[in-house]
């Protein structure tokens, strides 16, 4: 049984509101990609306030990690739009022809495009396949990271007025056994000294196929004839890449690590704890906590998982920790909900499971567990954690909740999209 927190009134982070709101943003990745840009109101509702071209391509409905026509997360990825730490900028990608964009942002949170450039790689077949971002002003970097390789990371200079040149340094998640493995998230560790890579397959299933029923193939025969799982770090213990970050931005060799259980998907570096980090894993329905050290090794503890009495596999993936470090919110992509769980001083345990009731899709999408699913992906909480923002692509929804000390969630707004294209969330 998850133990009651203690708050005092201060600390309810469901009643922490600044007082003035603030701003949201979200790319549609339509094939004529946009930035939409919300306004925050001090009780959470959104509203949108503009919305601005990248001046690039998004992947639109087509799903280039499966092939299907149209399917939410299309990405199969996250943190395709970030902001630098000083909200001088706005970073996203553009999945349909590998580039990334760069934004200025006004004092009242109003975008300006300053440059567009491609990451270096060539699109393949109907799409590309660039997705996740991660920034280090200290050294004037952008590192992104496409869904396929072998060049899964490219890296561009980011200049004082926002301009982009691509580098020709390339990086790849792939091993001589594994040719065809699916990244999926970058994070930077606090410090800035190593950059961590999350992934999801080995075989992604526009490889490995469909079965007549249209559900994916996610085994298939090893090198010694054997069946294996598709799903990375499973049964190998190599699902995370961390790479060292030279002086000059640049990065070292990647060292392929265990990520603790199948398909460790992303990455989230408490706020207050800069050598620990948590996993949601697609593959292993739940999370686990982790920890690196200053030589970038890093230890996972056990999985935490969810009720997956609706089915396996559940696909927890995105994840958003609250800035006092106590609560995390987990996307369940295949169950069309939150789950919560509480981070205390040893480990994390289940909150809320569901931490909200299931949004409803249209019925044309099944998550890997065979349900009909709405598909949410990327989620973002407010910086006073009273309030979690979720998208719901398949229902054509970005949700806002108010959060609860006990992780529970209560919507409190609700504002159409573009159909299970859009990705990212990032504000302020």
């Amino acid at each position: 049984m998850a133990k009651e927190m203690s708050m005092t009134k201060g600390e309810n982070i469901g009643m922490n509101t600044n007082g003035r709101g603030g701003h949201l943003y979200m790319q549609t990745n339509e094939v004529k990609n946009t930035i939409i840009h919300y306004h925050r109101s001090a009780s959470g509702t959104l509203t949108e306030a503009e919305r601005v071209s990248t001046g690039g391509a998004g992947s639109g409905t087509y799903k280039p990690i499966s092939g299907q026509e149209s399917a939410p997360n299309s990405f199969e990825g996250a943190g395709s739009v970030i902001l630098s730490p000083d909200r001088k900028f706005l970073f996203a990608t553009n999945g349909g022809d590998n580039s990334a964009s760069s934004f200025a942002v006004s004092a009242d949170g109003r975008l300006k495009l300053l440059d567009v450039k491609p990451t270096g790689n060539a699109v393949e077949g109907k799409s590309g396949t660039a997705k996740s971002l991660a920034y280090l002003p200290s050294k004037d970097m952008l590192y992104v990271v496409h869904s396929f390789g072998p060049d899964h990371i490219r890296i561009m200079s980011v200049s004082s007025d926002g301009k982009l040149t691509p580098r020709a340094e390339r990086y790849t998640c792939n091993t001589p056994e594994k040719p065809h493995r699916v990244p999926t998230h970058a994070v930077l560790s606090p410090d800035g000294k190593f950059l961590m890579v999350g992934t999801t397959f080995d075989v992604p299933i526009a490889i490995s196929g469909t079965y007549p029923d249209g559900s994916p193939i996610l085994w298939v025969d090893g090198p010694d004839g054997k069946p294996r799982s598709v799903a990375s770090n499973a049964p190998d213990p190599d699902g995370i890449v961390v790479h060292r970050v030279n002086a000059d931005g640049t990065l070292g060799e990647g060292s392929f690590q265990d990520g603790g259980g199948g398909s460790p998907f992303y990455i989230a570096f408490l706020h207050n704890r800069p050598d620990t980090f948590i996993i949601g894993y697609a593959v292993g329905d739940g999370v686990a906590l982790g920890r690196i050290d200053e030589d970038g090794r890093i230890g996972v503890d056990k999985v935490v998982p969810l009720n997956t009495k609706r089915g396996k596999i559940a696909e927890l993936c995105w994840l958003s920790v609250s800035p006092d470090d106590r609560l995390l919110f987990a996307t369940v992509f295949g169950y069309s909900n939150i789950t919560t769980y509480h981070i205390n001083g040893t480990g994390l345990e289940i909150a809320k499971d569901p931490a909200c009731p299931q949004v409803e899709g249209d019925g044309t999408f099944r998550g890997l567990c065979g349900d009909v699913s709405s598909g949410p992906s990327d989620n973002w909480v407010s910086p006073d954690g009273a309030f979690l923002y979720q998208i719901y692509g398949n229902a054509s929804k970005l949700v806002g909740y108010a959060t609860k000390p006990d992780g529970s969630l209560e919507e409190v707004t609700s504002v159409a999209i573009p159909y299970n294209s859009p990705e990212g969330l990032a504000g302020f």
